[in-house]
């Protein structure tokens, strides 16, 4: 019998600890690592991606569309460096990683050799809670194991570095002995509840205000029902930060949709007018949108003690779990009488879905982006997937998509990275294959990542028990939010120089690849067009022509504030900026601007 090496202990125990699949591209430094994946009997699959970026954005889709660890692997020197960005996306966004890294032999570190980086600098800060070089056999099952171990509990990457030469070494049989930490896979859950007197206080807040708000966010999501028992009960608005969207159903009427600059008017208007806050499970970074300080008394619930606080002003901080300190919290606070706030937000709700629904209907040139995304949300099969890129197509996400209960949606959301958009598709569908995926991206992030990950998706669709894979690309020839956000935080034009994108014909792209796809130029082609990519045999590119002067106004009253800067701006463009000019005072009139 052949000697086992330390790459196959690895591989035996990334099975125990029940890892599906492992995304990666291979290179000389982790070759004895996949050679193991390859001569054994059982082993996770390993997903080849086109670039070792979207091979980490991958691994931070399965663990968001699954729960579980997403799991990546590289070699050294280039290869490592293209992890960063995936793995700071599960760093901000909390999500559990583990990154299994290949480095030069350990007898020539510190020779300055081919490919050599100090990779425990590299990823110091992005794997702060755990990162470390394997220097010797023994180490790696402890290693492993405690990188998983430290992933789930700290929702964070952790990073395992190993040498070329240890992962060929053979494995000696560890025993109780001077030295040698013997650990075993797995870990264990906990139900967290905050104690007694501080739901006593927060309760106490609560009660005593008139016009409550709930600002819910992805720590939520097993909390929908408690969320929604308690806004009912104390005749509190709820809003949601762009990660909390998918956590409650926007169809009730006292649910003011995503709140920040990509939000909706309603949400403006709850937090803006509140005197008490309930933070659930929420760290969103918009805090010009908040309550401004002392408007409101403030609760919050984390699971994670460093979040209470960190956003706003807390006079109760609740550590647990959402689901169970909301039960608590239901028991403890006392029925509202008055339901008139309630009433204020209900009418507020109702008047920002008919500004949702004048926006996608303003005329554009060919097509308002906004009416892209309402057809799809009237066409969204109840179980599908969706995965977003990071641009302007997050705000018509965020103002015109209504997900049906249970259809998750996950973007790069504090690291906010372009290009996440397909690699995230492809996870989820690998994580649940008989479920049609719909990725919506713009073409900035199409073009930086997308294009070349259609080519992964074109030697996996076989394979799948339901082939849909709708890949929507706004092809507006722009990088529009940075274009808005040149005019509207910097009071400057746009710089063509820097936004403008070539245009490329995705759908014959998709077509060369084998797969299918259309171009949308006129929006009486929509609906049908998103009904021929929903019913499609196999993976579908919609390539639509939407306007780029479609304008990113932030909700009343921040957009206000903001309006004339960008006014100003757009006039420095000249006849240029004329269609975008037309299109915002368009939008700003539907608040009465």
């Amino acid at each position: 019998m052949a000697e086992r090496t330390v790459s196959d202990v690895i591989v035996d125990r990334l099975n125990e600890w029940g890892v599906a699949r492992i995304f990666g591209y291979s290179g000389d430094g982790i070759n004895g690592f996949l050679a193991a994946l390859q001569r054994a009997d059982v082993a996770p699959q390993f997903v080849q991606a086109r670039h070792e970026e979207n091979a980490a954005f991958m691994a931070v889709g399965h663990a968001k569309y699954t729960g579980a660890v997403g799991v990546v692997t590289s070699t050294q020197g280039p290869g490592a460096v293209h992890l960063l960005n995936g793995l700071y996306d599960a760093k901000l966004d909390s999500v559990p990683v583990v990154a299994i890294v290949g480095q030069q032999s350990r007898t020539v570190l510190g020779s300055a050799y081919m490919q050599e980086i100090n990779l425990s600098t590299l990823f110091s800060d992005v794997a702060a809670q755990f990162c470390q070089l394997v220097s010797s056999p023994e180490q790696i099952p402890m290693v492993i194991d405690r990188a998983f171990r430290t992933a789930v509990t700290t929702r964070s990457p952790s990073v395992v570095i190993i040498p070329h030469d240890v992962q060929k070494a053979v494995m000696p049989t560890l025993g109780a002995e001077h030295g040698i930490v013997i650990t075993a896979a797995g870990t264990a859950s906990s139900r967290v509840i905050a104690n007694e007197d501080d739901l006593t206080a927060a309760a106490r807040v609560l009660n005593a205000g008139s016009r409550v708000a709930f600002l819910v966010g992805q720590g939520a999501r097993q909390a929908e029902e408690q969320v929604v028992r308690l806004a009912e009960k104390l005749g509190a608005g709820i809003t949601t930060s762009l990660l909390g969207k998918p956590y409650i159903d926007e169809t009730l009427p006292f649910s003011v949709g995503t709140m920040g600059h990509l939000g909706t008017t309603a949400s403006a208007h709850l937090l803006a007018n509140c005197d008490t806050l309930l933070i659930v499970g929420s760290n969103d970074p918009w805090t010009e949108f908040y309550p401004p300080p002392g408007q409101a008394r403030a609760v919050q619930i984390d699971i994670d003690g460093r979040k209470v606080g960190n956003r706003y002003p807390i006079e109760v901080g609740l550590v647990g779990d959402a689901a169970a300190t909301l039960t608590a919290l239901i028991d403890a606070v006392t029925e509202a009488s008055d339901r008139s706030w309630r009433s204020e937000v209900e009418s507020h709700v109702r008047d920002w879905h008919a500004i949702a629904e004048k926006r996608a209907l303003v005329p554009a040139t060919p097509i308002n982006p906004e009416l892209v995304v309402r057809e799809l949300s009237a066409q969204l099969p109840s179980n599908t997937q969706i995965a977003l890129d990071v641009g302007s197509i997050v705000y018509w996400y965020a103002r015109q998509l209504v997900l049906p209960p249970g259809v998750p949606a996950h973007v790069s959301g504090t690291l906010a990275s372009m290009g996440c958009g397909v690699p995230y598709g492809i996870a989820a569908k690998l994580a649940s294959p008989e479920r049609p995926v719909v990725v919506l991206t713009g073409d900035g992030g199409m073009q930086m990542s997308g294009v070349a990950e259609l080519i992964t998706v074109s030697t996996l669709w076989r394979r799948w028990e339901d082939p849909r894979f709708v890949i929507c690309v706004l092809n507006n020839r722009d990088l529009a939010e940075v274009s808005w956000e040149q005019r509207e935080m910097e009071g400057e034009p746009r710089f063509a120089a820097t936004q403008d994108l070539p245009d490329i014909p995705y759908a014959d792209y998709a077509k060369l690849l084998g797969l299918n796809g259309e171009r949308v130029e006129r929006p009486e082609q929509l609906a049908s067009a998103w009904k021929r990519a929903l019913g499609a045999d196999r993976p579908y590119v919609l390539d639509v022509v939407t306007d780029a002067s479609t304008p990113l106004l932030p909700p009343f009253p921040a957009g206000a504030a903001k309006l004339q800067n960008m006014r100003v701006a757009i006039g420095n463009e000249g006849a240029s900026g004329r269609q975008a000019r037309h299109l915002l005072d368009e939008y700003a009139s539907h608040e009465g601007a």
